[in-house]
């Protein structure tokens, strides 16, 4: 957690935060290879190749309701002697001339009939003949074989992430396996003299080791595969060797911590001997000391790094930000576009010194709108305030935050990917 940097400086040459995003998402290129795994283990994963329907869907025309089945042409006064019951699951029937059906949800609709009623607007009289209130028109309730999909039709494009509805799609055709861009491989490590494992004991000076922690939990949740290198000591000896194993055995390297220009901050000098540096330092708080790196020949011939601060909520804000578009582009998906919409501010504080600001805050509805109040403390340390929150307020750099004005706010949820 060594020289974070995030105190409150101006620095210049710093890149925009949406411009650091824009290039991180340019930067990034699908890995290649794949695999095909049996839709029961495929969600998160990335499609390889376009899925195409197996069937038409619905298979038959079928009833959107529970009603009955008739020909229109003969709606009678003296009502409709009921002729059929078709359950789900039953064979394609004939309806007889001068009789309705009874149907339910889902089941096919019988041959001749043209339109379903729903069962409210029926009333059966002591004979059990079926009468119709109000007006009915042709194809009412009838959902048409194929209006959904067709057979060879596009089901899911190449680069779509499986979530549960996309499983269930694929389900729904009969398809039990994909093939899918394989995991992408993420070495992780932190780098501090000071950082020890939870659960070890800790003396005056020590600092347990968050934000592998926190990293390893959002690598999981992007489907990532995590190789864990641990803590790395402030030594460039020690660097040189863990980031020469990333980048042998990873296709993309994240540390965090070091990356920093003081003087037990080793990350970038390493870096550069073994590769590159793409860019260092966003114009953002927290999160300045982001960086993009390589290690190897080039960026796209090497092992990308990105190097993200020391300081937990710069780090948590660089990943959501900046680290994740590169890893869904690398994963073979589209990054997702940020979003943003503006919320008015429940309180007033000062602005940020030449950087965007993303102030932790939790959405108060109680008057019907949401208002934006602060989460907690905004340290860049400070993890409580960010477990809370709801998004962020991105308050532009030299902006005061004025109560009841509006600001443009990001929620947490859409980085839950």
């Amino acid at each position: 957690m060594s020289g974070c940097g995030c105190a409150e400086v101006v620095t210049s040459g710093l890149l925009d935060l949406f411009d650091a995003r824009g290039r991180m998402i340019a930067a990034a290129r699908p890995v290649t290879g794949s695999e095909r795994v049996a839709l029961a283990e495929a969600a998160r994963r990335v499609l390889a190749e376009d899925v195409l329907a197996a069937l038409d869907m619905p298979g038959v025309d079928n009833s959107a309701m529970d009603g009955y089945a008739l020909r229109l042409a003969e709606r009678s006064d003296q009502g409709l002697p009921v002729a059929l019951r078709v359950p789900a699951g039953a064979g394609v029937m004939h309806l007889p001339a001068g009789g309705c059906a009874r149907i339910f949800t889902g089941a096919p609709l019988p041959l001749g009939a043209d339109a379903v009623v729903p069962q409210e607007r029926v009333t059966l009289d002591d004979r059990g003949r079926m009468h119709i209130e109000g007006e009915l028109t042709e194809g009412a309730n009838i959902r048409r074989r194929g209006e959904e999909t067709r057979e060879g039709e596009l089901l899911l494009p190449a680069g779509a992430r499986l979530d549960a509805a996309a499983i269930a799609l694929l389900a729904s055709h009969g398809i039990d396996e994909v093939v899918v861009v394989r995991r992408l491989t993420v070495a992780l490590l932190s780098t501090g003299d000071e950082l020890i494992e939870p659960g070890t004991a800790r003396v005056p000076g020590q600092v347990y080791d968050s934000n592998r922690a926190l990293l390893g939990a959002l690598l999981d949740q992007a489907g990532c595969e995590v190789l864990d290198l641990g803590v790395i000591a402030d030594a460039r000896v020690d660097l040189h060797q863990a980031f020469g194993l990333a980048r042998d055995d990873a296709d993309l390297v994240i540390c965090t911590g070091g990356v920093s220009v003081g003087e037990e901050d080793h990350v970038r000098p390493v870096i550069e001997r073994l590769g590159g540096i793409a860019f260092h330092g966003v114009a953002m708080k927290p999160g300045k000391p982001f960086a993009l790196g390589y290690l190897g020949d080039s960026l796209q011939a090497g092992t990308p790094l990105i190097a993200l601060p020391g300081n937990p909520v710069a780090s948590l804000v660089g990943w959501q930000l900046l680290a994740l578009p590169f890893v869904q582009v690398r994963q073979g998906r589209e990054a997702a576009p940020l979003q943003r919409f503006p919320v008015t501010a429940g309180f007033s504080r000062r602005g940020p010194r030449g950087r965007r600001e993303l102030l932790r805050v939790v959405l108060d509805w109680a008057a019907g709108t949401p208002v934006a109040r602060l989460a907690g403390g905004q340290g860049s340390h400070m993890l409580s305030a960010a477990s809370q929150a709801h998004g962020y307020l991105v308050v532009d750099a030299n902006q005061h935050v004025e109560e009841g004005h509006a600001y443009q706010y990001c929620p947490i949820a859409q980085f839950l990917d």
